[in-house]
């Protein structure tokens, strides 16, 4: 099985960046075995352009920042996309609403995958760009670490830890590239 962890976000907007940086850190601190191939891939906020890539697999799972009501910064959904939560609203930044369109064309065409979406409610900063990220979200991002992690295990993926890097850290480069 073919198996996609895909990092969405937006980099230079703090916590709106957690999909892209919590799958470097994936990347950075895991290594992946057994009978099944995973890829981790930045998607950053490509949204449409991920189609021909997100449709190659035979399961996704998607990281990325989301709203829901009521939620409180660093609050946590881990759900599957056919049955998505009426608490999550998608109300958030652009490429929220961008990803969740590309999400409903595939799976329209006929073409989408087993798809698991693994959020979290950032801080939205607003138009002042920064790497750093909020409190509330790099403790959230551990229980995220950990979800995708069990997740991963219980498709039959052997996962071992490998390095400890720092989220934050992973967060300051990330535009770099892993």
């Amino acid at each position: 099985m073919k198996i996609l962890v895909l990092g969405i976000g937006n980099i230079l907007f703090g916590d709106e960046g957690i999909g892209v940086h919590l799958s470097n850190l994936l990347k950075l601190n895991y290594t992946f075995s057994g009978e099944h191939n995973v890829e981790i891939v930045d998607g950053g906020t490509m949204a449409q352009h991920l189609i021909p890539l997100i449709t190659q697999y035979d399961s996704v799972l998607i990281i990325d920042s989301i709203d829901a009501k009521d939620a409180k910064i660093g609050d946590v959904y881990f759900f599957d996309f056919r049955a998505i939560p009426n608490q999550i609203t998608w109300a958030g930044s652009a490429h929220e609403v961008e990803m969740l369109q590309t999400l409903r064309m595939i799976e329209m065409l006929g073409d989408l995958p087993p798809t698991k979406i693994l959020g979290i409610k950032p801080f939205i900063i607003g138009e002042n760009p920064t790497f750093e990220l909020t409190n509330e979200v790099k403790e959230g991002a551990k229980l995220m670490e950990s979800q995708a992690i069990t997740y991963l295990k219980s498709l039959g993926v052997q996962v071992s830890k490998t390095s400890h890097q720092d989220l934050q850290e992973i967060a300051r480069f990330s535009y770099k590239g892993y």
